[in-house]
């Protein structure tokens, strides 16, 4: 009761209204209230006929992340175990949240919950937010009645979750940078610095060393065709990424070329095998069947090799073979995980052994893009180096042999 009463009198709304104040006069305004009849009885209650009422519209705000999804999940879990009622820390969550999109999301959700709808299904409704483990994981709350333990457990995966992905995406993101700059440098080079030297050359009537005519090939073919190579290098990028966003045998092409790359490769691998044994714990720790904890893992551990490999071990688990055994055949796991899950299925403690190796590859990631930020300068510095300097120094060639020509 007490619940139900906290929601209403918590409003979901900007109403804008119009109306007729007692001497007849024209007003309007803007009321935040649970719906246009509280809003007509709020005016009454003031002397006001409202003569018309309409929600406004709430327009702007930047798109939910993840990230957004995991404060909401900690904000919710906080306030349920200090004993705040579901609706009404929905509502504290909601009017906290800077992002309209968020607040309009949780007003959703929370008039679900207040029809009586299950706060796993109202969940469901949304799944671009809410995935499959989010909502399964959630269910199994309610049913065991430790709902905020289990929206502790979630909030701590998504935020071990984004912060892998965001160490890879800082390890990715310098040498990606540092190329492109690279190029935009090398083609303002090519385009107007070149054929400045040209002309100059051209005076001279010398024979020019082969790497300066080299160079002033290179120089215009970008002049000429330059249109043809940024085409070519936008709509080709452009190509590919839809072509990895859409195709299955593309993507599985990607995933398994990434794992094998040099250097990335291993770090790519271990913030899969984190995210996927995080992943397994949290939702085996929840009293999730085994074969159905599977179901929801293969799609968050980001890698399709791994996806692939992940419905193997579930089709086995199935059939009665032992999860160790299983990944064993899968072929993608590194050792020291194998090892720890068989201790995990001897031992009864499988959910504790996979967090263990989880906190490890984390560990691992991080370790690995500290030191990644380290040996990359060097090497970058080094082929920019040969790359500028051979340019530099093959339109300085000529200028060397000046004293031969006059």
């Amino acid at each position: 009761m007490a619940t139900a009463m906290a929601a209403k009198s918590a409003p979901d709304h900007i109403f804008e209204w119009e109306g007729k104040d007692r001497t007849g006069k024209l007003v309007r305004g803007e009321l935040r209230a649970g719906g246009e009849a509280a809003v007509s009885a709020s005016m009454r209650r003031q002397g006001i006929m409202v003569t018309k009422v309409r929600k406004r519209r709430v327009s702007g705000g930047s798109s939910i992340k993840q990230k957004d999804i995991a404060v909401f999940t900690r904000q919710l879990s906080t306030m349920m175990k200090a004993g705040v009622p579901l609706l009404q820390a929905f509502d504290i969550v909601g009017r906290g949240s800077t992002n309209p999109r968020m607040t309009r999301l949780l007003n959703e959700i929370r008039g679900d919950v207040e029809t009586g709808t299950s706060l796993s299904s109202a969940f469901r409704k949304h799944p671009q937010y809410f995935d499959a483990l989010y909502c399964n994981l959630v269910e199994a709350g309610e049913a065991g009645g430790i709902l905020e333990e289990l929206l502790a457990r979630l909030a701590l995966y998504q935020e071990k979750t984004i912060a892998i992905k965001q160490k890879v995406k800082s390890a990715l993101i310098y040498p990606t940078a540092v190329i492109v700059v690279a190029f935009a440098v090398l083609s303002v080079i090519m385009i107007f610095v070149i054929p400045s030297f040209k002309e100059v050359f051209t005076s001279f009537g010398a024979e020019l060393p082969a790497p300066t005519l080299f160079v002033m090939a290179m120089s215009d073919g970008f002049i000429h065709y330059w249109w043809l190579i940024f085409g070519t290098l936008f709509l080709g990028g452009y190509v590919f990424i839809q072509s990895w966003k859409r195709s299955e045998k593309v993507q599985f092409f990607m995933d398994r070329l990434l794992l094998r790359m040099p250097i990335f490769g291993d770090l790519v691998l271990k913030s899969v095998v984190a995210r996927w044994t995080r992943t397994l714990s949290t939702m085996f720790a929840a009293g999730v069947p085994l074969v159905e904890a599977l179901d929801s893992v293969g799609g968050t551990a980001g890698n399709l090799v791994f996806t692939h490999a992940t419905q193997q071990i579930q089709r086995d688990v199935a059939a009665g073979s032992a999860l160790t055994t299983s990944m064993t055949s899968a072929n993608v796991f590194p050792t020291m995980v194998l090892q720890m899950s068989a201790i995990g299925e001897e031992s009864g403690a499988l959910d504790d052994m996979l967090a263990r190796a989880a906190e490890f590859y984390e560990d691992e990631v991080d370790e690995m893009v500290k030191g990644l930020s380290t040996l990359m300068e060097p090497i970058i510095i080094v082929v920019l180096g040969t790359l500028i300097g051979g340019i530099v120094v093959s339109m300085y060639l000529p200028i060397f042999k000046i004293g031969q020509v006059v």
